[in-house]
């Protein structure tokens, strides 16, 4: 009765007999267009299947992924495969790990990938592509991280040297600083010892001029006392007395002795030119 139940409920719940025959024939020309490479065409019809005619076969599902595979319609064949790496068959489940690996390798994502593989491997390990694939994926991963890790070495070396570097350099700019700043005290003191130097030749020499001056003055001086002294000595004492009694500085009357000799030097001169002065011929001498 059981038996009978179930296939009553086929009957009035599956496909007539109309719509098997327009299955089987989306098949064939799905399949035909497949091995012609028309792989448009063959996804076009087993899309039909899935969504129009609600075929729910996974080899229909898998052939509809494969032809968007061939494609490269990458979005399309990873949601068609998706669903299939869970099925119960583990032929599908595998082959659907298996292309998603593929797929996610081609996009470099290489870690996705061997876990794909690795999952393929798991549901039907004699499937040898997925095993070369898994080798593969894995020495290339392996690679990866090894080529990683010596540019990590390489990058760390790099960043060591350009912070030796920059220490070096910094050294070495701060021993130029200080040479050039030894370099400029040094300069600067000699300078300033120069300056001084010259500041104290200036003063020496200003310091004889000064003791000249004072001695050319002192000197002058002495001659102005002893030229007094000596016109002291030149009025007699008895003249001295009458200019005392007449009321009048030594002075003033060295002043007026001195007017008179330059006019008794005056006379003096004046006569001897009339002297000599030649006698005209033939006149007296009065």
């Amino acid at each position: 009765m059981t038996h009978s139940f179930l296939l009553m409920l086929f009957l009035l719940t599956g496909p007539g007999p109309g719509d098997i025959g327009k299955i089987n024939s989306a098949k064939s020309e799905a399949k035909k267009a497949y091995e012609r490479g028309e792989f448009k065409n063959a996804a076009t019809q087993y899309k039909f299947l899935t969504d129009s005619m609600g075929v729910k076969e996974d080899e229909v599902s898998m052939n509809l992924a494969h032809s968007y595979f061939q494609m490269n319609d990458t979005v399309n064949a990873q949601n068609a495969y998706l669903p299939l790496a869970s099925s119960l068959n583990k032929k599908f489940k595998s082959l659907a790990n298996q292309q998603l690996g593929v797929l996610a390798n081609r996009q470099g994502k290489i870690e996705e990938a061997l876990n794909y593989f690795k999952n393929s491997l798991k549901a039907d390990p004699t499937n040898e592509e997925a095993r070369y694939n898994y080798e593969m994926v894995k020495k290339k991963l392996e690679e990866k991280k090894k080529q990683e890790e010596q540019q990590k070495n390489k990058d760390q070396k790099k960043d060591d040297k350009d912070k030796k570097d920059d220490k070096n350099k910094d050294q070495k700019d701060n021993k130029d600083n200080k040479e050039n700043k030894d370099q400029k005290d040094k300069k600067d003191q000699k300078d300033k010892d120069k300056d001084q130097k010259d500041k104290d030749k200036q003063d020496q020499k200003n310091k004889e001029q000064q003791e000249k001056d004072k001695k050319q003055k002192e000197e002058q001086q002495k001659k102005d006392e002893e030229s007094k002294d000596k016109d002291k000595k030149d009025i007699p004492p008895s003249v001295s007395e009458k200019l005392k009694d007449m009321k009048m500085s030594e002075d003033k009357a060295r002043m007026v002795l001195e007017a008179m000799k330059n006019q008794e030097v005056q006379y003096l001169q004046q006569n001897k030119r009339k002297a000599t002065k030649p006698r005209s011929k033939g006149k007296p001498d009065w």
